[in-house]
């Protein structure tokens, strides 16, 4: 289900992805802090599976509390957690299957059921196509058969209110919300442009600090003025001595290199941000050059294919496009509404870090609460062979574990009592290991057939911070504030409290 979230400017977000939601929460107690930095850490870390860690970490907790009440010992129960988080974590290995990375279909497939719980689940393909198609584009081979993904260098996700969201689209290349520098004279569509980027201003160098020239006679004056733009024409000569089509500068572009640059038919585009320019060079095979006099003919860029201005909208794009193999895009997004496209962002942002997981570490385990479902009843019957008292919070953790099934049996509507003991029937021995909830229809079937699969990595990394930090809170057995709570004047200086739980519980917040 989405929630629409009001924050502190007045603006609305819709969106079911837990760290979007969380992010916006203002809480006062510590503990839920602390929840809240999980969903963080799981978004940062693998990019998915924000809302099953918080889910799984809230039900650690609850079925720990029953054991506090009969004053079992923390550390008692967060050692059963770390025996039980072991074993998960071998149960993952034993039914996680190898992908092969190149095969699209299962890719697509597993980029599917990461989004099909999300907003965009319901626009079928084409959200998982863009997810792969940038993946791909920008992975880096490192050797020993790895391939390095960097979704947030170089995808730059461009949101565009209008048009429909089957607009979308991933680029050959790159595109920046920029005009050339003088539209009537340059031109605005160059085919296989010849380009330079530069990180340096052509324009005259103004003194450090403020710098005073006296001129005694009238010609000195002209002479300074000439001087200035001798400098600037050497610029510009420099950089047309390699004859390009497309000169793009980090910084200003005076007018007069500009009257230079037109005159030799070369089109300019200034004041571009560091970050598109990293991603012009990855996707044209570009030098970022510092000092114009240093340039050489490998550092012109030539691997675009076409260098076009558009207008979309009210607005000027300039595209550097159909690069001969681009490591850096540019993902097209069109939608109705701006809110309907950061979810959309939101929901690509997931898909894209799903694909870069299994691009890193191909192995897929089953979706749909399947894998939840089998490490909970090998971890039933694991229990039996735990002695001593660690026996039951072993056994509570394994439960604990079907907290994600039910809520994915809840979310369809259907059933849930029915459901789950039918499921916990198919799953008792640890067979049918791919036996799980449909989300779309609630019906229980096999996942292989439904293509409905999750990344290893993500719910590795889901089960290990869940379970660590469900330990951290229950180690903790006060909260002492050293806040100074504000006084009544005339009043003397007050002793330090220490809170007992339940006080800590009440105080929703505690005054500045």
């Amino acid at each position: 289900m989405l929630k629409m979230l009001l924050d502190a400017s007045g603006g609305i977000v819709v969106t079911n992805d837990g760290n979007a939601i969380l992010r916006e929460l203002d809480v006062a107690h510590p503990a839920a802090k602390s929840m809240i930095e999980l969903s963080r850490t799981q978004d940062e870390e693998v990019g998915d599976g924000t809302t099953s860690v918080i889910v799984l970490a809230g039900e650690m907790l609850h079925v720990a509390e029953a054991f506090i009440d009969k004053n079992y010992h923390p550390t008692v129960i967060c050692r059963a957690y770390n025996k039980a988080l072991e074993d998960a974590v071998s149960v993952l290995d034993k039914i996680a299957m190898t992908v092969d990375v190149k095969d699209r279909g299962s890719m697509l497939g597993l980029v599917k059921s990461c989004i099909g719980t999300k907003f965009t689940g319901q626009f079928g393909n084409l959200i998982a196509d863009l997810a792969i198609d940038a993946t791909t584009t920008v992975g880096v081979e490192v050797g020993q058969g790895l391939r390095e993904v960097d979704i947030k260098k170089y995808i730059k996700v461009e949101k565009i209110p209008g048009g429909q969201l089957e607009d979308s689209k991933v680029l050959k290349g790159v595109m920046f919300n920029k005009d050339v520098v003088a539209p009537g004279k340059m031109r605005r569509k160059i085919t296989n442009p010849r380009i330079i980027l530069l990180d340096c201003p052509l324009e005259y160098k103004k003194g450090e600090n403020q710098t005073n020239a006296e001129l005694l006679k009238e010609e000195d004056w002209s002479v300074l003025l000439k001087l200035e733009e001798e400098y600037i024409e050497n610029l510009c000569v420099q950089i047309l001595k390699f004859k390009p089509d497309l000169v793009i500068t980090e910084k200003g572009l005076s007018d007069l290199a500009c009257h230079y640059l037109s005159k030799a038919g070369v089109s300019a585009i200034r004041r571009l941000r560091k970050t598109d320019n990293n991603r012009i060079a990855k996707a044209c095979g570009a030098v970022i050059v510092n000092r114009p006099d240093e340039l050489q003919e490998s550092d012109v860029g030539t691997g675009a294919g076409l260098f076009e201005v558009r207008k979309i909208g009210e607005e000027f794009f300039a595209f550097i496009d159909d690069c001969k193999e681009p490591k850096a895009c540019t993902v097209l997004l069109r939608g109705a509404s701006k809110d309907l496209l950061n979810e959309v962002e939101r929901n690509l942002q997931d898909a894209m870090s799903v694909a870069r997981n299994i691009i890193k570490n191909p192995k897929l385990v089953p979706g749909g609460g399947a894998t939840e479902l089998t490490v909970s009843a090998i971890l039933k019957q694991k229990s039996a062979s735990v002695e001593g008292i660690e026996k039951w919070p072993y056994e509570a953790a394994a439960i604990a574990f079907e907290a994600i099934p039910r809520t994915l049996a809840q979310n369809c509507g259907v059933n849930v009592i029915r459901t789950m003991t039918a499921l916990q029937g198919k799953h008792a021995n640890g067979e049918n290991a791919w036996t799980g909830i449909d989300g779309n229809t609630g019906e229980i079937t096999d996942m292989k057939e439904r293509k409905i699969w999750d990344s290893y990595l993500v719910k590795a990394q889901a089960f290990k911070t869940a379970i660590e930090a469900a330990c951290m809170l229950l180690r903790i057995d006060d909260i002492v504030s050293g806040i100074k709570k504000k006084q009544a004047p005339g009043a003397g200086p007050s002793k330090p409290t220490i809170e007992g739980e339940g006080e800590a519980d009440n105080e929703a917040l505690i005054p500045e």
